[in-house]
C-alpha cells in the first residue's frame, strides 16, 4: 500500500464501502475513502469507463492514466466483477455481507432487475446503507431521462443563473452536475449512518443530482418565493434587489479581485476604500458625500452604481492583486482575490495546513502532487488523509477475493477466464 496512515486519526476507518459508481458518481465514494473507510472501486472486467476520460498523465491516453480517476479514486482499491453474470452476483452478496456502505450509480432499476435492489441486500445485511446517485433520483417522470453535464446543469436551474445578462445562459466549463450528486450521496450516506448508530438500522438514499444543484441556488429560489421575483444572471454583477445591481469582479493590474460596495452595517469597508483612493489621488468628495451608514442592503440604484464604476475600475487597474489584498487587509476593506489555479499551488494558508500531498506512483516511477484532505478536527489533527495512489484496474482482486473469501487460485483463474472478474 504506497504512502503512509501514520498520524491520522480517521474519522470511518472501521467501515467498508462498496464503490459500483461511474464517473457519475465516483466523488461520494472518494470523500468516505478520505475520511478512512476501506473503499473497494468496483469495476467491470478491464476497467471503469472513467479511466478513459482524460486528460491523461503525460498526453499517454492509457487507462491507467486517467487523470480523472486518479483525481477521484486516490485511498480507495480496485477490485473487478461483472455484475451480468450468475457468478458475478453471488460474489457481490458476498462482499455485502461485510460491508457497512454500498455506493452506486446505475439506471434507476437496473441493479433491481439483476435481483441486487436494496431489499434483497438488506435481507443479506439489514444494516446496510445503499446510496443510488442519478440525474433525477428513482421515480417520477424525468427519472429515466438521460442527462450529460450541460441538461443537468440546466434543469437543475443553475445555468440560467450564470453567465452575462445580454448572452444566453452558460455552463460552468468542467462538468459540476455529478459532482454535486456525489457530495450529496457522501452526505446523505453520513445521515444514514447517524440513524443506523442509533437503531441498528441500515436505510436505502435515493439521490437526485438535480435536487443537489437546485441546493446550491442561494437565494434565488427564496426571492421567488419571498418576491415573486426572477433573478437574472448579471455576469461580473450581483442583482440585490429589483433592477439593482452591484459589480462584485473587478480586473486589476495582473488578475481580478471581488469588491461588493455596500453601505449600512458594512460602511466602514467602503469609507476605507474611498479614502485609500484619495491617498492615490482620486476625486472622491461627491462619494464621501454619500450617506452610506443609512443604505441598506440592495440600495445601490444603477445611476449610483455607474458612478462608481469608473473611479472604483480605475482604481483598482493601477494596483496588482497581491498590492489590494495587502492594502485592504491593512485598512479593513472587504475584498479578496480571484485566485488561479498557479496561486492555489502555492498559497500560504494550504501550505500552513498540509494541504497537498505527494502520493508514490511505483508503477511510474514518479511521485504526483494531489489536493489532500478537506477537513480537521478542530484541535487542529489529522481525521482524513491522503495516503494511497488510485489503484490499478483489478489491483487487489487477490487480496480480496484469496485474502479475505477464500477463493483458491485455481477459483481465481477460472473467474478470469469467464470474465466475471
Amino acid at each position: 500500500m504506497p504512502g503512509t496512515q501514520a498520524g491520522i486519526d480517521f474519522l470511518l476507518a472501521p467501515y467498508r464501502v462498496l464503490d459500483l459508481t461511474d464517473d457519475r458518481g465516483l466523488l461520494a465514494g472518494k470523500i468516505l475513502a478520505d475520511l478512512g473507510a476501506d473503499v473497494l472501486q468496483i469495476e467491470p472486467p478491464g476497467g471503469s469507463p472513467a479511466r478513459n476520460i482524460g486528460p491523461f498523465y503525460g498526453d499517454d491516453p492509457r487507462p491507467e492514466k486517467s487523470l480523472f480517476w486518479w483525481a477521484y479514486t486516490a485511498n480507495k482499491r480496485s477490485i473487478t466483477l461483472d455484475l451480468e453474470q450468475k457468478d458475478g452476483r453471488a460474489l457481490l452478496e458476498r462482499l455485502v455481507a461485510e460491508a457497512d456502505f454500498l455506493i452506486e450509480s446505475n439506471a434507476p432499476g437496473y441493479l433491481e432487475g439483476l435481483g441486487l435492489g436494496y431489499e434483497h441486500l438488506a435481507g443479506i445485511n439489514p444494516k446496510l446503507v445503499m446510496v443510488s446517485i442519478t440525474p433525477f433520483g428513482q421515480d417520477g417522470p424525468y427519472s429515466n431521462y438521460q442527462a450529460p453535464d450541460i441538461v443537468g446543469m440546466a434543469l437543475g436551474g443553475f445555468m440560467y443563473l450564470t453567465g452575462d445578462d445580454d448572452r444566453a445562459p452558460i455552463r460552468i466549463s468542467f462538468p459540476h452536475f455529478y459532482l454535486h450528486g456525489g457530495a450529496a450521496g457522501a452526505t446523505a450516506a453520513m445521515l444514514a449512518h447517524a440513524y443506523r448508530a442509533a437503531t441498528g438500522e441500515g436505510q436505502y438514499v435515493d439521490v437526485s443530482c438535480q435536487q443537489a444543484v437546485a441546493k446550491t441556488l442561494a437565494h434565488a429560489p427564496q426571492i421567488w418565493d419571498i418576491e415573486g421575483a426572477v433573478l437574472k444572471r448579471m455576469g461580473v454583477y450581483r442583482q440585490t434587489s429589483g433592477e439593482n445591481r452591484v459589480r462584485i469582479n473587478w480586473p486589476c493590474k495582473d488578475g481580478y479581485v471581488n469588491y461588493m460596495v455596500q453601505g449600512g452595517s458594512v460602511t466602514y469597508s467602503t469609507r476605507a476604500l474611498l479614502a485609500w483612493m484619495k491617498e492615490d489621488g482620486f476625486e472622491v468628495t461627491g462619494l464621501e458625500a454619500i450617506d452610506w451608514e443609512e443604505m441598506g442592503y440592495g440600495a445601490i440604484t444603477p445611476e449610483l452604481m455607474a458612478q462608481l464604476g469608473g473611479p472604483l475600475g480605475d482604481f483598482f487597474n493601477g494596483h496588482t492583486r497581491a498590492e489590494l489584498v495587502q492594502g485592504s487587509l491593512d485598512r479593513r476593506i472587504l475584498l479578496f482575490p480571484v485566485a488561479t489555479p498557479s496561486a492555489i499551488q502555492d498559497h500560504p494558508q494550504l501550505e500552513a495546513r498540509g494541504y497537498f500531498k505527494e502520493l508514490e506512483h511505483p508503477e511510474l516511477g514518479v511521485a504526483v502532487r494531489y489536493p489532500g484532505a478537506f477537513v480537521k478536527s478542530g484541535d487542529g489533527g489529522d481525521i482524513a488523509g491522503l495516503y494511497r495512489r488510485p489503484p490499478l484496474i483489478g489491483e487487489h482482486n487477490v487480496e480480496i477475493y484469496q485474502g479475505e473469501l477464500g477463493l483458491s487460485g485455481q477459483e481465481l483463474q477460472s473467474l478470469k477466464r469467464n470474465g466475471v472478474i
